[in-house]
């Protein structure tokens, strides 16, 4: 069993899309039964909350509901607990490394780094933009998952 984590900053956007995501495409690729998937923030603002109601739609149009999960707080459990923990953006990426126990530091890693095709190395996160943000940040979210299916097959 290979548990993953995403993080972002709020755990509203970003990584529960990316959980929801990622959990979708491993299903279909008959991953299910290997993987344990989870979200979380570094913040602790959201904590309880459903993910926001744009990144809600967005996964929506994609037949991913992700209406069910809820806002938390990495917390230092996860770093024993997951075998990857993939942050969003450089800033989530700093945090996790200074919140991990040293012997835990090389589970983090970033998302994108499973999407090199892109040419871009951070999730933008959609919160203060315009609704069609979230679109992209799912076009980028969805390279990545493909990704790390493959990287995961592969091992």
């Amino acid at each position: 069993m290979t548990k993953i984590l995403f993080v972002c900053l709020g755990n509203i956007c970003r990584s529960p899309m990316a959980e929801g995501v990622f959990r979708h495409i491993s299903q279909k690729a008959g991953l299910e039964d290997q993987l344990e998937i989870d979200s979380a923030g570094t913040g602790s603002w959201h904590i309880g909350k459903p993910p926001d109601e744009r990144a809600q739609a967005a996964t929506a149009r994609r037949g991913i509901d992700i209406s069910g999960l809820r806002g938390r707080q990495v917390n230092r459990h996860d770093f024993l607990k997951y075998d990857l923990i993939l942050a969003m953006d450089e800033e989530n990426y700093r945090d996790l490394q200074r919140l991990a126990p040293p012997a835990q530091r090389h589970k983090i890693k970033m998302f994108l780094d499973y999407a090199p095709q892109t040419g871009v190395r951070e999730v933008p996160d959609p919160y203060f933009g315009p609704a069609h943000g979230f679109d992209y940040v799912l076009d980028l979210i969805e390279a990545a998952s493909h990704g790390l299916v493959q990287a995961l097959k592969s091992n």
